[in-house]
Order: C-alpha cells, then structure tokens, then sequence
C-alpha cells in the first residue's frame, strides 16, 4: 500500500514548481473555496401544517460585478430553489418523500429603468404561494432583496406520511446557468464570479416532529 504524508507533498510541490506558479495555483485554490460560500442560507425553517409543509429562509450574498454587467444588458437571471423532504430511517438511508423547485427570474427593463422579479415554473409544490407574480423594484437592491426572502414557500403535501416519524430538509440556492443565453453559458463555465450557491438542512417543526 502506498502511503501518502501531506508535509512531503508541500515539500515536492515547493520543490517542483516555480514560485510565481505555486502563488498562482494557491489564489486559484482560494477562489475556488470562496465561490462554494458566496450564498449563505439563515433563518431556514421548515413547518408543517396539517399535512401541508412550508419553507422559509434568507439567503444573504452579493451580487457579482459581472452578473450585474449582464443584467444591465438585458439579460435575466434565473435563481433556482430546491427543497427535498428526507424520512429518518435508522437502519437504512433516509427516504426522499417530497421535492419542490421554485425558479425567480430577475430582469432589468431599460426603457422604464426598473427591475422586475417573478416566479417562473418548477417541478413540484405550489411555485408561487406567498409571492406576488411580477413584482417591480426601483432599485437593485430592492429586487435582490425579493429573491433573497423565502417566505411561506408550500414544498409538499404529506398527507400519507407518518405524523410521529422525522422527516429533514434540505434546501440549496443556486444561480441557474443553464438559463443563460448560450453565449454566457459558455463564458460563464469555470469561472466562479457566476457560481452563486448554498446549501443548508434543517429539522420539519411542527406537527410530526418528536
């Protein structure tokens, strides 16, 4: 068996390499951990109602200089969210019972000079409830705002599950590049600018928790 010591890779890769490309291969590394936590998803809670399950978060991250470029050229943003609802199950892998995506679509009209955000079609849940179709911003900021409030998002109907068993979420944000136009699409790939993410599970509250 091979064995591996991660003080003797340091000391060959200091060795091997020349230094301006040991400092480039680092800042690629840092990026790159940077661009897995440009979203960060609080305040997520998931309740249940009857047999009817909600989802509510905030997902706090900044808009990159680039993304925001584009969007001033007319081209939306799709930001997709997407719940699924795990069975605890102690001897075996938790159960997926339920999944619901929910797609936001941010856009800049240049001829009013105004942002809009509206819901688009998702696989799963009630894609719409607890937003306002089309709403219209002033600002920038006041969209990014709309889109990083989840509120009262119905996820699932459990209507066949068991009430005492405990069921978990998880819950990811993401920019959707496969919403891009092509161009984009190509340009976007590898670089981390457009790679807005986050991830987050919790435990359902409410009727069926323990």
């Amino acid at each position: 068996m091979m064995a591996f010591s991660m003080p003797c890779w340091k000391s060959a890769l200091l060795k091997g390499w020349p230094r301006f490309l040991l400092l480039a291969w680092l800042a690629l590394a840092s990026a790159m951990a940077q661009a897995q936590t440009q979203a960060e998803v609080t305040l997520l809670r998931a309740e249940r109602a009857v047999n009817e399950v909600f989802v509510s978060a905030n997902v706090n991250f900044e808009l990159p200089a680039v993304v925001e470029e584009a969007l001033l050229k007319g081209v939306p943003m799709f930001f997709l969210l997407e719940a699924e609802l795990y069975q605890d199950r102690w001897y075996w892998y938790d159960k997926r019972i339920a999944s619901a995506q929910r797609q936001l679509r941010l856009a800049y009209q240049p001829l009013t000079r105004r942002w809009r955000v509206n819901p688009t079609a998702g696989a799963g849940g009630d894609n719409t409830q607890g937003l306002s179709l089309n709403q219209s911003f002033e600002t920038l900021a006041e969209a990014l705002a709309a889109v990083r409030q989840v509120s009262q998002w119905k996820v699932a109907d459990l209507a066949e599950t068991d009430l005492t068993a405990k069921i978990k979420l998880q819950f990811r944000f993401r920019l959707d590049l496969s919403q891009l136009p092509r161009p984009f699409q190509i340009g976007a790939i590898g670089q981390s600018e457009w790679d807005i993410q986050g991830l987050a599970r919790t435990a359902l509250r409410g009727e069926g928790t323990r």
